[in-house]
């Protein structure tokens, strides 16, 4: 009698061989259906998908069956980010061209993710690293050139020592970088930017618009933006200090004028380095100032340390009053005018500070019958009434701001303004697997855009990985051309995009693909906006805005009809897995097992090449570096896709986190 079971892996294979030749799945332009354009952020390809990964596309999956079967044209595509440092590290480490390392993940990860059954469109594939693709990337970068979007200028810049490339603020993570884990340095370099900040108003607007996004995703973003109104005013110096005058200073909280107790400047800050010219010590606190994170969390968390500059500046509403003049490492130059006032009383940061190196701590901000209330451990940021503040005694805070704001602008010492926390999007990367900047540099003319008829500029592919630094400052032919204007010679930018750009339009592309141009405007206005994005909370700020912004900026060129990419966003929970490790010995780091590596039992676990003990770590997001992750195809061998599937949606709420377990599929 023949065995009458059912054969997931045979069902598979001859189901999903009928849909590819069907095409089922290929979306039509022209089709009359409503359209619906359902999207997960596409992977790195990096070797090996994991079940975090099946998570993510079962989610897009499922939705696009689901709008497929009621009715309409769904375009479901997948592709590869393909550009950035693991793959130029690889080549480092294992001797491989970045390119062949990529593409050959690229085939072992599709030919994963074709044997789960997913929905996807692949006739629209595309790897960020084609020519093709990072072609038409050199062209648009080229039309925000013209339309004025682009410029160069040196600039204080995050750099990582490791990975030997600048990064973005956003990429600094505790102070170090976000893949090398190595203390960042700042340095001064020329660097090409994208004026992001032309945009902020919008950008904070439009999170206005966006009903179909989480809340979490849309505060982050605002809070990342940082719009903040206030008073722009000087400080008098009191005495001279080279050529400084006077310091800049901004405040949200001009209202608190009168309780100031020092003035605060950022290590970076042009008087700071001026006077650390001539003073070691400060120059040595600098440093130290350099060394630490820049996010707004490392800034509150750190302690508050400071030097005493020995000047003092005039307070401005009362000559006889001098405050003292501090570096403090808690200011950031690329925030506001690298200068602050402290007012003890009513900010902890400042009252940390002020508690540390004994200065006056007044209140000027109190409920009713709280006005003789002493401050002591804790900063009173609530709302009351103005004391201790001559004119402005009585006032709610909002009049009292005003009121300040008025005398200095009055009297012509300040002026009401607007900041920003964001700042412009440094883009240029000096490593050589990423899309070089179609840019040539001559003697004569300056800077040249290389012209559209010579796009793309490929990256040479006889580059050598055996000196630190970016190859293409070393390969002669490929770095030495003519320029395009005068016919003298020339060298091209050898710096490379943040592999971000590739990200932040690569949406576009899928839904519209001519050979000639980047996109066709009238087809990509069928399908844009994409109707469902997924994607982890980690791209909340990076990836997610910069495409906002992108989409923007093509808009305000006439490239596109549409200005947010996303209309709904989801967010969805991470599977998570214990972890197995061993230390090195101090001072070495741990090692991490796969946990096909490893023999777990009630008592606790063990390595199954050697049978001794590993130590068992709590439960974290899959990670290939933690080794954690779970590789779907054995499952499927033992299951079938469909059987993943189900599991994956079936198990936890989509937005809740997955710690995997075998159990339950079973």
């Amino acid at each position: 009698m023949t065995d009458q079971r059912f054969n997931p892996l045979s069902a598979d294979k001859c189901w999903q061989a009928r849909w590819a030749e069907s095409g089922v799945f290929e979306a039509d332009d022209n089709s009359p259906k409503p359209r619906s354009y359902v999207l997960e952020m596409f992977p790195y390809p990096s070797g090996r998908i994991h079940i975090g990964h099946v998570r993510n596309y079962t989610m897009g999956d499922v939705l696009a069956r689901f709008r497929r079967m009621t009715g309409h044209e769904v375009l479901h595509p997948m592709g590869w980010d393909a550009f950035g440092m693991p793959a130029e590290n690889a080549a480092m480490e294992q001797g491989v061209h970045p390119s062949g390392w990529t593409h050959a993940n690229i085939d072992s990860m599709k030919a994963q993710l074709k044997r789960l059954g997913f929905a996807l469109d692949w006739t629209r594939e595309f790897a960020t690293c084609d020519p093709e693709y990072y072609g038409h990337e050199q062209a648009l970068f080229l039309d925000m050139f013209d339309g004025g979007l682009v410029y160069r200028k040196e600039s204080a810049v995050n750099w990582d020592p490791v990975d030997m490339t600048v990064l973005a603020n956003e990429q600094v993570i505790d102070g170090k970088g976000w893949r090398s884990g190595a203390d960042v340095e700042k340095r001064k370099l020329s660097q090409w930017f994208l004026k992001i900040t032309d945009f902020a108003d919008e950008l904070i607007e439009g999170l206005g618009e966006l009903d179909g996004w989480p809340d979490k995703v849309r505060m982050m973003q605002e809070n990342w933006i940082g719009k903040s109104q206030g008073l722009t005013f000087r400080f008098q110096l009191d005495q001279t200090a080279g050529e400084f005058k006077d310091i800049e200073v901004f405040s949200t909280r001009p209202d608190t004028i009168f309780g100031a107790s020092f003035c605060a400047i950022a290590a970076d800050h042009p008087l700071a380095l001026s006077l650390a010219e001539d003073n070691t010590d400060l120059a040595a606190f600098a440093d130290d100032c350099r060394k630490t994170g820049t996010a707004a969390a490392d800034i509150e968390t750190q302690e508050k340390k400071g030097y005493d500059t020995g000047l003092t500046v005039t307070h401005p509403l009362d000559p006889s009053w001098q405050l003292p003049v501090f570096v403090a490492n808690f200011v950031l130059m690329d925030y506001g005018t690298g200068a602050v006032f402290g007012v003890p009383a009513h900010d902890q940061r400042d009252l940390d500070f002020a508690r540390k190196y004994a200065l006056p701590v007044t209140r000027v901000v109190a409920e009713k019958g709280e006005e003789n209330a002493p401050v002591h451990d804790e900063a009173y940021t609530g709302p009351g009434q103005i004391i201790n503040s001559q004119f402005l005694d009585g006032m709610e805070v909002e009049p009292a701001k005003q009121a300040v704001i008025d005398r200095a602008e009055g009297e012509g010492w300040g002026q009401g303004s607007t900041v920003y926390r964001l700042r412009d999007w440094g883009v240029s990367r000096q490593r050589y697997w990423g899309t070089p900047i179609p840019i040539i540099h001559c003697d004569d003319c300056g800077v040249v855009p290389v012209p559209k008829d010579q796009l793309p500029v490929e990256l040479p592919e006889d580059v050598s990985f055996d000196k630190p630094g970016n190859p293409l400052e070393r390969h002669e032919s490929w770095k030495h051309v003519d320029c395009p204007k005068c016919g003298a010679r020339a060298v091209r930018e050898t710096d490379t995009l943040d592999t971000f750009i590739n990200s932040s339009w690569y949406f576009l592309r899928f839904a519209s693909q001519p050979d000639d141009q980047p996109f066709d405007r009238e087809t990509l206005a069928k399908w844009m906006p994409v109707a469902q994005y997924i994607g982890g909370i980690e791209h909340a700020i990076l990836h997610l805005l910069y495409a906002r912004f992108w989409t923007r900026a093509l808009k305000s060129l006439g490239k596109v009809d549409v200005a947010e990419p996303f209309a709904s966003l989801f967010t969805q929970g991470m599977v998570t897995h214990e972890t197995y490790s061993r230390s090195r010995g101090e001072g070495k780091g741990d090692i991490f097992f796969n946990p096909t590596e490893v023999d777990r039992d009630g008592n606790g676990a063990t390595l199954t090449a050697d049978g001794k003990p590993v130590d068992v770590g709590r439960v974290i997001k899959m990670s290939k570096t933690k080794k954690n992750v779970v590789d779907p195809d054995e499952i499927v061998d033992q299951y079938g896709a469909d059987a993943v599937r189900f599991f994956m949606l079936s198990d936890s709420p989509p937005e809740r986190d997955l710690p995997w377990s075998e159990a339950g599929i079973e």
